[in-house]
This record gives C-alpha cells, sequence and structure tokens, in this order.
C-alpha cells in the first residue's frame, strides 16, 4: 500500500481544490483498505475515503489526518449480473456493459467517479438512478468492524441519498453488485425527455445501447459535464446543488415569490415527487435569481455550458468557491424563498 506525508489532495478531485492530508495511503485491494481503515479506527486518526474525487470539496488547510484513496480494481459480469470494485473508474464501467450489450446503466455513462461513490449518492442522470439496479452493496461496517452484504432493500435509497450517505462515518463501500437486463442490444426505455428528444423517438422507447450512450455522453459534453483536462468548465463536481423538493405549503409559496418576480403566466419546472411534494430545478432558480452561465469575477465562477455547476477557472482556492456558492443560495433564497442545498461533500469546511 503506498503511503505519502504531507500529500497534495487537489490532484485528487475534480475541483482541482484543496489543502494536502497529514498521511495518503492508497489501497489496491479489499484487504488494504480494510487494514487502513481498521488502523486509523484503532488509533482515533481521523479517516478520509476518497474514491474518484468528482464530489468532494476540501477545505484550503487540507486534511489532518489519514486520506484513504481506494484504487480497487475488479469487474466481474455473469450473465447480467455485474460486481464492481469500490475503485473501478464507473464511466468506463458503464462502456463495458454497453459493450456487453447490457442495459440499465447506459443513460449514466460520462458520470465522474468511481463504482464504490454510486450507492452512496444514489447516483442518477437522464432517468436513471443506479438504486434501480443495485441488488447488494458489500461494505466494511467501522461499528461491528466486519464485512457486511447489505441488499438494496436496506440501503434506504431516495433521490441522491442513501444509507451509507446518512451514515457517512459508518460504512466503507467495497463493492457494488448490479442486475442489468439483455434487451437484444436495446436500451432500458427512456425516461429522460431531453434524450428522448435528442434522439428524434417517445419516452418509452427503447434504442440501440450504444447510440443511448453516445446521446448522453453528447449532452453532458456540451454542459461541461464530461472531464476534460483543457476545459475549465469541467473543473466542477458537476451539478453543486440538488434539486429542491418543496411541500404543498412551500411549493405555494413558491409559485407567489415566482409570479411576483417574473410575471403570473411564467410556470416554473415542478415534477412529482415522494409524499405529496414537488420538485423544482435548482437551475431555473439559480438562473433566473440572475445567476447565469459565466456568472462571477474571480477565479471561481458559474460554469459557461451550465447553471448548476460552480468551476475553478485555474486559480481558485476553496474558499473562492464557497463564497460563490454562497452568494447563489443567498440569492436564490431572497428570490424565491427557497434553500438550496449542495451537493458535494465537503471536508473541512461549510456553506
Amino acid at each position: 500500500m503506498q503511503e505519502l506525508h504531507d500529500a497534495p489532495l487537489a490532484p485528487l478531485t475534480t475541483f482541482r481544490l484543496g489543502g494536502p492530508a497529514a498521511r495518503l495511503l492508497t489501497a489496491m485491494t479489499d484487504a488494504e483498505v480494510i487494514a487502513a481503515v481498521r488502523e486509523a479506527d484503532a488509533s482515533g486518526t481521523p479517516l478520509l475515503v476518497i474514491g474518484g474525487g468528482s464530489n468532494l470539496v476540501i477545505g484550503d488547510k487540507g486534511f489532518d489526518g489519514t486520506a484513504l484513496r481506494i484504487a480497487t480494481k475488479g469487474f466481474e459480469l455473469s450473465g447480467t449480473s455485474l460486481e464492481l470494485a469500490a475503485g473501478e473508474v464507473w464511466t468506463d464501467a458503464v462502456a463495458r456493459t454497453v459493450e456487453a450489450g447490457l442495459a440499465g446503466i447506459e443513460c449514466l455513462a460520462g458520470i465522474p467517479g468511481s463504482a464504490g461513490a454510486t450507492p452512496i449518492q444514489n447516483v442518477g442522470a437522464y432517468g436513471q438512478e443506479v438504486s434501480s439496479t443495485i441488488t447488494e452493496v458489500v461494505a466494511y461496517d467501522r461499528r461491528t468492524r466486519e464485512t457486511v452484504t447489505i441488499p438494496n432493500t436496506e440501503c434506504a435509497f431516495s433521490y441522491r441519498h442513501s444509507r451509507f450517505k446518512a451514515e457517512p462515518d459508518r460504512f466503507v463501500v467495497l463493492r457494488v453488485r448490479f442486475e442489468l437486463e439483455e434487451a437484444n442490444g436495446l436500451s432500458a426505455p427512456l425516461k429522460y425527455p431531453e434524450t428522448a428528444r435528442a434522439m428524434g423517438v417517445e419516452q418509452g422507447d427503447r434504442v440501440p445501447l450504444s447510440a443511448a450512450r453516445e446521446t448522453v455522453l453528447g449532452l453532458r459534453a456540451g454542459k461541461g459535464m464530461v472531464l476534460d483536462p483543457e476545459d475549465h468548465d469541467t473543473w466542477s463536481a458537476g451539478s453543486f446543488f440538488t434539486n429542491p423538493i418543496l411541500d404543498p405549503a412551500a411549493f405555494q409559496d413558491f409559485l407567489g415569490r415566482v409570479h411576483d418576480r417574473l410575471g403570473p403566466d411564467v410556470t416554473p419546472p415542478a415534477f412529482p415527487a415522494e409524499d405529496g411534494r414537488t420538485k423544482t430545478s435548482a437551475a431555473w432558480l439559480i438562473d433566473r435569481a440572475g445567476f447565469t452561465k459565466g456568472y462571477g469575477s474571480g477565479p471561481a465562477r458559474i460554469s459557461t455550458k451550465h447553471t448548476l455547476a460552480l468551476t475553478n477557472r485555474g486559480a481558485a482556492t476553496t474558499e473562492d468557491l464557497l463564497a460563490l456558492a454562497r452568494e447563489v443560495v443567498a440569492g436564490v433564497h431572497a428570490a424565491f424563498g427557497v434553500t438550496l442545498v449542495n451537493e458535494p461533500v465537503t471536508v473541512g469546511v461549510s456553506l
């Protein structure tokens, strides 16, 4: 297991931000992951687990503890059942399932990060979420000090949330198991309107798997959501804020504010959610509150391609990024009474 001291963490994140770790370990096997976690727990050393770094905001002072980078490998396909090691690059794994002719995660192409992070965030995009195909998550339970297998029904999946996110200091994901679909080379039914429109088909239609993947990659690239070292619009964590989900009273208050600010004929995006609540669009809120694409004059700005992405233009600090995020949160709340919630995990800092 590789060990470094006073190790830079910024290169391990898609934001390319954050100070160093007192100690950085890179684990190549599940046994090394477990050994590192047990050592940190036994000594009382703070532990930061890093996968692909695509959903991580680290403070400028860094992390005074052990950072554990999970770099395990493993892609095992048996019929329609798939097992991924936590360190597998997610977008590469998606490509391999498409090549194998299996449907279920093809619209999650291009999402940066590692496979082990997908159940934590219940990663989703373009009408698919991993919760619909995950069967089990194998994790190390820091409370019981055992390796456990957690079935889908016990993962408490919801919109961008899970049991693993709710208990961040308990589970370290080791492997993720999926059940995919063999549909004669076709995708799962397309659920997302933008994807269907881009392909010239109707929602609910199936299309060739490779075409679905390539279409999603094109849509993501157009929004700066596919990593490119030369494009600062991709120096981000993707969507920085989750889409707000409002109860009936909050939604009615929101509608009133929209009509007062933008006029009675303006209708904001609204989608049915659980328990009679309504989901609206964070990107729409940000834009209508006056934070348009490219907003900002400093080294941290809103993406020129997508209002939901906050970006490092190359010389930003984490504090620059947080200052911009706080400005957006305050502006949206002042305009519409809705409080945006950050999607990335913050380390040593907060909004």
